[in-house]
């Protein structure tokens, strides 16, 4: 189990009361279950997890599940909360700022998640509103983990720069994708926010990123993760595993493999610190909401 303290901490999954994903499953009330997550991780040597919370389907509530499995698993779980994402009716709605202090007041997440819209041309972020709402996230040391496709990168890399004591998490590669033709632009955008020292990128996301979601061990996206690793660094990648919803594609071990065993090109070290030790120095540099555990 790596990191400098020896732990793996996966930096992305979720869990639901209820699966919220179509088709149907058998299992809708026990698939998403904080439990399962538990069991995979200890199964794999996962010594804790940043839960990326979501209210979609059946799931309005999906904070306060999460807020409550948090005191429950207290040494295990971390809460980053679902705040105005993409699905939600406060959407770029007014008072952002307001509605996130309430979440932090209300939950004591070490940090918000934020789905960006497909569509979305980014300059709700640099409005009046949006800067607010970054405003918010830099004084409460907050943990911004954002879902936003490349071609907002350059909106990103304004908003690091704005708010340099914001950790800006990039989901899944940055949404890379493996079958973008060359010359790569979109792939470029994500390579050119390595300026900024505090955008980092999630090593989630394999069966995203790959042409097929289930060509486990991913060769096709070993170009892309070279390039995240020679950009970004060790020190600014941090894997995750996108538990339970990579069940579509694979299991909790291949998620975990796909990056530990099959990225032998990173050297063990570096694969230590992006297995948890880069995750673990934002935990304890960011929002002191977990300093009540």
């Amino acid at each position: 189990m790596p990191t400098a303290d020896g732990q793996i901490i996966d930096s992305h999954c979720h869990a639901w009361r209820y699966w919220p994903y179509q088709p149907p499953v058998p299992d809708p009330e026990s698939r998403g279950l904080v439990e399962q997550l538990l069991f995979e991780m200890d199964q794999n040597g996962v010594a804790q997890a940043t839960i990326v919370c979501a209210r979609i389907d059946h799931n309005p509530d999906n904070n306060d599940y999460i807020a409550e499995s948090v005191r429950r698993h207290p040494n295990r779980l971390y809460q980053l909360a679902d705040v105005d994402c993409s699905w939600t009716d406060t959407y770029h709605a007014a008072g952002a700022a307001r509605r996130l202090i309430e979440t932090v007041e209300r939950y004591h997440p070490v940090g918000f998640t934020h789905y960006v819209k497909s569509n979305d041309d980014g300059s709700w972020y640099l409005s009046d509103d949006g800067l607010a709402f970054l405003s918010v996230a830099a004084e409460r040391r907050l943990i911004a983990s954002f879902a936003i496709p490349p071609r907002l990168q350059t909106v990103l890399r304004q908003l690091a720069e704005r708010f340099p004591s914001v950790p800006f998490l990039c989901h899944h590669m940055g949404t890379a994708r493996a079958a973008e033709p060359p010359p790569y632009p979109l792939f470029k955008e994500i390579l050119a926010s390595a300026r900024l020292p505090n955008i980092f990128v999630k090593m989630s996301g394999f069966h995203y990123v790959s042409r097929q979601a289930w060509e486990y061990p991913f060769a096709d996206c070993e170009w892309i993760v070279r390039g995240l690793y020679e950009h970004f660094g060790p020190d600014r990648l941090c894997w995750g595993s996108d538990y339970p919803v990579v069940r579509r594609a694979m299991t909790y071990q291949h998620a975990l493999e796909a990056f530990r065993t099959h990225c032998e090109y990173i050297p063990e070290d570096h694969r230590r610190q992006i297995l948890g030790g880069n995750l673990r120095r934002l935990l304890d540099q960011t929002s002191t909401a977990h300093s009540d555990r």
